[in-house]
């Protein structure tokens, strides 16, 4: 696999998602929602079969392929951590904080970029009580430097994002925050869903071997719904969430329970939830083997979002439209950017349902507008969706 066959048409990946009809649809969007490739419905249809076959005894199976999605996890990642799995990041976000020490230390650093799981949750923490610091988001160059200078010996956590949901900005300088956390006391959470499956994000080269990292295969994984998960840092096993399901002492039930304190199995294990759905983990196992025979490495995929980026970028600001219907942030340059465009607009959810009518799919956030591309998606598919902004615009 290279660029030059991805900018073709027929685009050399599309053949690979032929049900959700790639070649067929202009799909921009990449960034809430990446199509599946063909392969995902084996995993679903390997599911079914192992329940049918093995009936309760399906749980061995489905174990293998929980471990099969860790070790993708830890590949994208570079790193060797243990990583608890859930259906949603907000699951997992709760088990975390619940596991921090809020009474003796009720502070939480974040932004206010970011996405909708920890913002909201976040916000009825502080009606609740929960000191909860909002570090504004802009201008991105600095934030992690501000966030950093907002830790104190009374937070007991912060919470940033490697690439933030609306705008596509990568946050740079993320190990200050890290360096910052470890100083006071404080855990360390990134949210990488905006980040993984279109961006590098070695854990030990940017400085995060502490942190907790929270993310997902929603989005540029291509892995479906169900499949969350937080990579653990080494200390976690000194913590104890109250938020805790019975799958959390699997490694523990052959011991005599203490009717006093309630025991945790070790590794990721001990963040896990209850009983859940195992289809989404053979999804996402049979989908993770498809992309490394592809060659769909995090590198690679980035060569590819720059290119794709830079084209719809391009074609973008030849169409000369009136800043105060439609613009893009050309401050500083796409490198700074992960997975899609953000164009700021006076309508953006209505411009959105004009592309839509258009046949363009894309997706939309308060005042953006966002153009996600994929890999399997052509140049010529990008500029026809520009020419069809175009029309909705002039």
């Amino acid at each position: 696999m290279n660029l030059d066959s991805l900018r073709r048409t027929p685009n050399a990946l599309a053949a690979d998602y032929s049900r959700f009809r790639v070649g067929e649809r202009l799909l921009l969007t990449g960034h809430s929602h990446q199509a599946w490739p063909d392969v995902a419905r084996e995993g679903q249809l390997a599911a079914f079969e192992d329940a049918a076959g093995e009936v309760d005894a399906k749980w061995a199976a489905a174990s293998r392929m929980a471990e099969e999605v860790r070790a993708g996890v830890r590949a994208l990642l570079a790193d060797d951590g243990e990583i608890a799995l859930g259906a949603n990041t907000h699951e997992l976000l709760v088990r975390f904080l619940s596991s921090v020490d809020l009474r003796r230390r009720p502070r939480l650093v974040t932004t206010d970029g970011e996405f909708h799981s920890a913002r909201r949750q976040l916000a009825r923490l502080a009606e609740e009580g929960v000191e909860v610091v909002r570090v504004p988001a802009a201008p991105v160059g600095t934030l992690a430097e501000r966030v950093a200078a907002a830790v104190d010996e009374r937070t007991a956590a912060v919470l940033v994002s490697a690439v933030l949901f609306e705008t596509a900005r990568i946050v740079p300088g993320l190990d200050a925050v890290a360096m910052a956390c470890e100083a006071r006391g404080a855990e360390l959470v990134v949210d990488a869903y905006h980040a993984l499956g279109v961006l590098p994000l070695p854990l030990r080269e940017l400085g995060l071997d502490a942190a907790w990292v929270l993310g997902g295969g929603y989005k540029y994984l291509q892995l479906g719904e169900g499949n969350c998960f937080l990579r653990l840092p080494p200390h976690a096993e000194r913590l104890r969430p109250v938020i805790t399901g019975w799958f959390a002492e699997f490694g523990t039930l052959a011991e005599e329970p203490d009717p006093d304190r309630v025991a945790y199995a070790r590794g990721g294990d001990r963040f896990a939830g209850a009983t859940y759905d195992p289809t989404s983990h053979y999804r996402a196992a049979r989908v993770l083997r498809f992309r490394a025979e592809r060659g769909l490495t995090p590198e690679f995929l980035r060569t590819v979002a720059q290119h794709q980026l830079g084209l719809l970028a391009d074609r973008f600001d030849r169409l000369d439209l009136p800043e105060p219907v439609i613009t893009r942030d050309r401050s500083v340059p796409l490198t700074e950017f992960a997975g899609f465009l953000a164009l700021r607009c006076r309508d953006a959810a209505g411009l959105r349902q004009a592309l839509a009518e258009r046949g363009v799919s894309t997706d939309s956030r308060g005042e953006y507008l966002r153009l996600g591309p994929a890999p399997y998606l052509s140049d010529a598919q990008l500029e026809s969706a520009i020419t069809a902004l175009a029309s909705c615009c002039t």
